[in-house]
């Protein structure tokens, strides 16, 4: 599914909930390597990782009435950082599935991310790498799509103004 914020415009300001969104989606491995010295960073748990249930909901036809589709495991957690530079920024993810760790890492992301002098440097080493993966992610998904489509056509009659015997409609 394409989503506005895997292609940033240049020009646009980072805002927090592309930032969010993207690093919900990330690979652990690629938080990791962006993040660097910093995964490991002092904090105070606000909310330690806990997971849960959240009810996700659709709409019939896209636009119809809602109704309830099913339950998602989700995990979230919120921490302040103890970073010389940021003072004590808060950070928060929620994340699909069950790995705190990956959720420690969002929130560690979002909380240096939240440092206006911060943001370019994590912007190439982070969230590049993020979008760059994720474009990979879907173009791989579309390749594999693509290889499974089957194109159906109809052979139309040709109509002409008259019937088998000549005579016109």
């Amino acid at each position: 599914m394409f989503h506005l914020f895997d292609t940033p415009v240049a020009e646009a300001a980072l805002s927090r909930c592309d930032w969010m969104a993207l690093l919900a989606r990330a690979p652990i491995d690629v938080l990791e390597a962006g993040l660097g010295e910093h995964a490991q960073a002092q904090h105070h748990w606000l909310r330690a990782p806990e997971t849960g249930l959240m009810m996700v909901q659709g709409r019939a036809g896209g636009t119809g009435e809602r109704f309830n589709l099913g339950e998602l495991t989700v995990t979230r957690c919120a921490l302040k950082l103890r970073h010389a530079s940021l003072g004590n920024a808060v950070g928060v993810a929620y994340v699909l599935g069950r790995v705190h760790r990956h959720a420690r890492l969002a929130a560690v992301a979002d909380a240096l991310l939240q440092d206006p002098a911060q943001q370019a440097g994590l912007n190439e080493r982070l969230l590049t790498p993020i979008r760059r993966h994720l474009s990979l992610k879907r173009d791989q998904r579309a390749a594999d799509v693509q290889a499974t489509k089957v194109e159906f056509f109809t052979v139309a009659r040709e109509t002409d103004a008259t019937t088998d015997d000549g005579d016109a409609e």
